[in-house]
């Protein structure tokens, strides 16, 4: 579900999943270390002119208001992109990326309703259908005009079940029909088989009824009970009409009739009508068969894409024709629409034949070469109002505007993300002129608000901090233990002291922001010696070392994160810190980001993590929550597992119902917060400084200028809302009158 969300190191992004973020903020420690960086400045000065001679223009040339330098927009990140396909990136850099290259369906307007990108309309409805269970004593066509005949003699009616009735657009009898299934391996209901085995199902299908709804209507068959009879659909046994070769248990036996032959189904649908004329930056043009192909390319397990759960729901996507897109649902799923804001790929360049090609030129296995090694990830080719140009990695990226945009060409002629590990650094950068704009610390902010040189940007964030702990390691399998781990964090002197008060603390996966979070469940507290009595309770003593042991085991772990964001280190040095005085070994390590992600997190080798995530508004946590989504390059990387919890996640996917939603999300924050995966730190609030003299230019119809607004963030916080049309300019302009 795309929504844009402002993120640590760069632009507004077109995304649904939550994504790894940087935040904002760096620890200066104290007044000792500030006046060394003051010293060293001159030097490190020196260094920065040395990084930017063989790339970027001098930092006169870059302050210079040119037309060149007016016309090129460069932003400093702490990390690199890792993967520049729509499909398989999960990192902010990459995503960042990815939202100026490449178009989704749909997006989120400036109010948070939704809009039109690559399509330009849209219909929402439902095909429902139930079977007519042949012991009922009705015919079909008998039930099918009792409907008719109700919905007549209630039009207009105000009531659940004449409202029901009013939404059936059609009713529909469909004959009996026998249809087999062969099932593979683990699809088996039982899961017991080998990968190699399968089993023949055959479905003897009674007559159904098909219902046509104007709207997807989730109640249907509860409130259709209220006429048909309380029993009409809990009635019908599906197993009776099934048969399974080889034999199976009764048990599996069911599962099967519930898979094949449920006695109700819902099914929306979404037909996308796409724009007409839209071209790739290769100049083939963008159509239906390219939805088609990166709802497919989701799918498939070979490019083991972390968003494949958002379309798993999905049963087929049809091409009526080049601009006309049918998405069929095979059940209830509340989060569907916005699903389709992922960028489209293009399918003539990453089709099965041409990554084949690839392959052959590349002296690759073809059965085994997938879009992760393709050519393509590191030089995307998409609609988007950028063209990509170059990447030197760890470096910059650079991007180049797209003249032939359908929305109209942006105003900036060249976008270029520089990859500045330093955070002092970036912040030299933009003081000399080197980079436009960057996740400027809150302290910063406070300072710089009145400096007639910059405009400033802040609010909390759409996110949070967290330690996560992996919990395939026994270490980490009691939920005491991961609770004292928390317990012994001080969290408050860190809200406090590294980040200038500008944080608050955080207890759950949910946004804070939105009611889906449950604000009565209150933080871990900080108690070390209760920490201690949890850690002893569950088998942890302490040795003649003062260090903790169980079984002759010492307590003993290694705290990872990413290098280039101080706020990671200070709480990982806290936490270490902390830790130790209960008798816990703790080592740490600072890893680059592209090997910190790729060789330890997507692959789940680690004990524990600093991390953060960027959310949207939706409240569906699945990717990250749920036991199913725990495999490599899967965002359940702490493994958590738990059968109420994934219970809920499921429930809340399927339900359409916002106070419904906001319940079972407060059960399941509960149980998250009970169980403690996570640590959960901190909320921070997100800040951004930019030039005075950048601003929204306005045009008419010819292109010619009518006018300059100043940058307004949207209700998410999002500032970069606009920013294909933002542009510096060399003096102060006259505003339009607001």
């Amino acid at each position: 579900m795309a929504t844009r969300v402002s993120v640590a190191a760069g632009l507004a992004l077109p995304v649904r999943c939550a994504r790894w973020y940087n935040p904002r903020h760096v620890f200066l420690g104290n007044a000792m270390w500030t006046k060394r960086i003051l010293i060293l400045l001159p030097v490190v000065v020196g260094v920065f002119l040395l990084q930017s001679y063989f790339w970027v223009p001098t930092y006169e040339e870059q302050a210079r208001a040119t037309p060149e330098r007016l016309g090129h927009h460069i932003r400093g990140s702490i990390g690199d992109a890792q993967i520049l396909n729509t499909i398989l990136n999960a990192d902010v850099p990459s995503s960042q990326i990815c939202g100026l290259v490449f178009d989704g369906l749909i997006d989120r307007d400036r109010d948070l309703g939704w809009r039109g990108r690559l399509a330009t309309s849209w219909q929402i409805f439902e095909e429902a259908y139930f079977v007519v269970n042949p012991s009922d004593g009705r015919s079909p066509e008998q039930i099918a005009q009792l409907l008719r005949t109700e919905k007549a003699e209630r039009a207009g009616g105000t009531d659940t079940l004449a409202v029901c009735l009013a939404n059936i657009a059609a009713t529909e009898v469909l004959p009996p029909e026998t249809v087999t299934k062969r099932v593979k391996g683990a699809d088996a209901a039982g899961s017991r088989a080998p990968e190699t085995a399968s089993v023949s199902v055959t479905v003897k299908r009674p007559a159904r009824i098909k219902l046509t709804l104007r709207s997807v209507d989730q109640d249907l068959f509860k409130t259709l009970t209220g006429l048909l009879g309380a029993d009409i659909f809990s009635s019908f046994k599906g197993a009776e009409h099934i048969s399974v070769v080889p034999e199976q248990s009764a048990a599996d036996k069911a599962k099967y009739a519930e898979r094949f032959l449920p006695a109700t189904e819902h099914n929306p649908i979404i037909v996308f009508h796409l724009r007409k004329g839209v071209r790739f930056h290769d100049g083939h043009e963008f159509d239906s068969g390219d939805v088609k192909f990166t709802y497919e390319a989701l799918m498939d397990e070979r490019n083991a894409s972390p968003r494949i759960s958002d379309y798993e729901p999905v049963r087929v996507v049809e091409t009526p024709d080049k601009y006309t897109v049918r998405v069929v649902y095979k059940r209830l799923f509340s989060p569907a629409f916005g699903s389709w804001g992922i960028g489209m790929l293009p399918e003539h360049l990453l089709n099965d034949e041409r990554l084949r090609e690839e392959a052959g030129r590349a002296g690759k296995d073809p059965a085994r070469f997938t879009m992760r090694e393709g050519g393509l990830s590191r030089k995307p080719i998409g609609t988007g109002p950028f063209t990509f140009v170059r990447w030197e990695s760890d470096q910059f990226i650079k991007l180049a505007r797209n003249d032939d945009y359908w929305e109209g060409r942006p105003e900036y002629k060249e976008y270029t993300f520089r990859v500045i590990p330093d955070m002092l650094t970036q912040e030299m950068e933009f003081y000399a002129g080197a980079v436009d704009g960057y996740g400027a610390q809150p302290h910063q902010v406070a300072r710089l608000k009145k400096d007639p040189r910059y405009q400033n940007f802040s609010g909390l964030s759409f996110g949070y901090t967290y330690i996560g702990y992996n919990m395939r390691r026994d270490l980490f399998k009691d939920k005491r233990v991961r609770r004292a781990l928390g317990m012994a964090i001080d969290m408050d002197r860190i809200i406090k002291y590294v980040l200038y008060d500008q944080a608050e603390r955080i207890t759950g996966p949910f946004v804070k922001q939105t009611d889906f979070y449950d604000h009565g469940i209150r933080p871990v507290p900080y108690d070390p010696k209760g920490a201690l009595k949890l850690l002893n309770e569950a088998g942890w003593k302490k040795n003649a070392d003062g260090i903790l042991e169980k079984n002759g085991r010492p307590f003993k772990f290694k705290l990872l994160t990413n290098n280039g964001n101080p706020t990671r280190k200070a709480v990982m040095t806290v936490a270490q810190d902390s830790w130790k005085k209960l008798g816990i070994d703790v080592e740490t390590q600072l890893l680059e980001w592209a090997v910190f992600i790729e060789k330890y997190v997507d692959q789940g080798q680690f004990d524990a993590v600093v991390l953060g995530w960027s959310m949207g508004i939706d409240p569906d946590l699945y990717q990250i929550w749920h036991s199913s989504q725990s495999k490599p390059y899967m965002l359940n990387f702490v493994a958590f597992k738990n059968a109420a919890a994934d219970d809920l996640i499921i429930r809340v996917r399927q339900e359409y119902d916002h106070d419904k939603q906001v319940e079972m999300c407060h059960e399941l924050h509960r149980i998250i917060a009970d169980e403690q995966p996570y640590t959960f730190l901190f909320v921070g609030k997100w800040t951004a400084l930019l030039s005075k003299t950048i601003f929204v230019v306005r045009r008419d119809d010819r292109g010619d200028v009518i006018g300059y607004e100043k940058i307004k963030p949207t209700k998410t916080g999002n500032y970069t809302f606009d920013f294909n049309d933002w542009l510096k300019l060399p003096d102060m302009p006259q505003l339009k009158p607001e």
